[in-house]
């Protein structure tokens, strides 16, 4: 075949279904989805690794999995592909190469999905922008210069593209939902202990961490966590399965639904009017669908809660900093890593067992709260982010900030850069720009960001709907319903793949 223009009017579930009945072949479409990545990335920067050979390998026996034959994007973080480098963003890692599969890669080939390429992830995931030192930064489609969001934004930048109908994310602080509003895509957040996290990990970011995928469409979505989610031997959690397949959700009986909304930040931070505008819009719209929706104030203590979170997270990027070392195979040294890297595995090696604690006890009086606050609501919906998507570089540091945490980072004065409060400037862009999407890391609830406005720049905005623990179901019809009533795949960005 050569060429198949037709490819990008296709889902993943479309494009499955041609394979099935034989219009097309898995050698077509991934070499299709190869010839459009290479057509893109030299704008977006969206692609670390290609698995070319790997692709074509496997496209002459494509299986019989419900994405039988469909180009995919892994992310460059978290899940490991025997022989391909992974590399989570970090000059450390070049190179590194694992030696067995997770089991989210199991599933995810076990579905028929055929990986054609590694996508760029900021350094560790710990960004909420994809500007990795060791890489350089990835553009939303929508709009060069301008983030694709993080850490997810390498697979949410080729989804946009249509490069691939679907990819492959992360999301620890609203890694798969940032990248979704950033690109105008649909993205979900899986439920705590809905996707599996081993082999090696019980869970990631102590729970706040979970894998699933970006897409152009709601029934891709369900589709693949039909096919992926379920019990893992050795995980630290285990979650009563939906009722019936996710997928069948997709245009069933959403009710009258009864939503809560707020544009109260949860973290430190300002919103913007574009943001505001678009939660206003997606209430008329629930309105106009029928359902109830009410104002609400959360009640929220942004710093106390940014800070639990970053201990949190400090905690954590010590630990993978010496698990790097373990696997890598030599002692890291403070040119490895970006500077903020290291700060956060600086101070969160220097922290107390007390000090972790306490900052998960928080989180976790804070989830309490929030079930009972949002107990006789289906939804909550809010804004994806507090911004639209910005430009590279603004949320790194400059100027004497950049020099004293520099100079702080070599020398190894964690503890002086914490009393200094630098750290928490830093960490304080990022969270002006993510104010709401840590929450529902933290409580481990499912929370989706649906693609329904547009601003006057043509710029994605999000609108961020969170369900009760454990009830996908909820969010994906509804999220199909929005899709009928504002459908967004027919929205194109600028850079796309297209042959022209």
């Amino acid at each position: 075949m050569s060429g198949f223009n037709e490819y990008e009017d296709y889902d993943a579930l479309g494009l499955a279904e041609l394979v099935k009945t034989g219009e097309v072949s898995a050698e077509d479409l991934v070499e299709e989805a190869i010839a459009r990545v290479e057509r893109v990335n030299p704008e977006l920067n969206a692609m670390v690794h290609s698995m070319y050979v790997q692709a074509r390998a496997m496209a002459k026996e494509p299986g019989d999995g419900p994405f039988a034959g469909v180009p995919f994007v892994l992310k460059d973080l978290l899940v490991t592909v025997p022989g391909v480098p992974t590399q989570s963003g970090s000059r450390f890692y070049r190179g590194w190469v694992p030696d067995a599969p997770t089991e989210l890669y199991r599933r995810q080939r076990a579905a028929g999905l055929i990986p054609i390429c590694k996508a760029n992830t900021p350094e560790f995931g710990l960004m909420p922008v994809t500007e990795p030192a060791a890489f350089g930064a990835t553009s939303t489609p929508w709009k060069l210069g301008h983030t694709s969001g993080g850490s997810s934004g390498g697979s949410a930048a080729l989804v946009a593209a249509r490069a691939v109908p679907m990819a492959h994310g992360g999301d620890g602080g609203g890694s798969i939902r940032i990248p979704a509003s950033c690109c105008g895509l649909f993205g979900l957040k899986p439920t705590r202990g809905r996707t599996p996290a081993g082999p090696d990990a019980s869970e990631h970011w102590n729970g706040f961490a979970m894998e699933h995928g970006l897409s152009l469409s709601v029934r891709d979505s369900a589709a693949l966590l039909d096919a992926t989610r379920g019990f893992e031997r050795g995980a630290a959690y285990s979650i009563e399965a939906p009722g019936r397949p996710l997928l069948e959700e997709v245009g069933a009986d959403v009710g009258k639904l009864r939503v809560a909304v707020h544009t109260e930040p949860a973290m430190p931070g300002s919103v913007h009017v574009d943001c505001i505008d678009a939660v206003e819009e997606t209430v008329a719209l629930l309105e106009e669908l029928g359902h109830q929706v009410e104002r609400v104030s959360p009640g929220h203590h942004p710093m106390e809660l940014a800070q639990s979170f970053l201990t949190i997270v400090c905690a954590n990027t010590a630990i993978d900093v010496e698990e790097a070392q373990a696997l890598v195979g030599r002692k890291a040294k403070f040119e490895d890593f970006e500077p903020e890297t290291w700060l956060l595995a600086l101070i969160g090696g220097a922290m107390s067992a007390s000090d972790l604690e306490r900052s998960v006890r928080a989180l976790q009086a804070e989830s309490r709260r929030l079930a009972e606050l949002y107990a006789d609501y289906d939804v909550l919906l809010t804004p994806t982010l507090g911004k639209p998507p910005i430009r590279h570089g603004e949320l790194r540091a400059t100027g004497a900030e950049a020099l004293v945490q520099k100079l702080a980072a070599r020398a190894k004065l964690g503890r002086l850069i914490e009393k200094t409060g630098a750290l928490e400037q830093a960490a304080g862009r990022a969270y002006d720009f993510i104010p709401f999407t840590p929450v529902a890391n933290f409580t481990g609830q499912p929370s989706m960001s649906v693609p329904l406005h547009w601003n006057a720049e043509g710029l994605p905005i999000g609108s961020m709907f969170t369900a009760r623990f454990g009830d996908e179901a909820v969010l994906f019809r509804l999220a199909a319903q929005l899709e009928e009533a504002r459908p967004w795949r027919d929205k194109r960005p600028p850079v796309i793949s297209t042959p022209s």
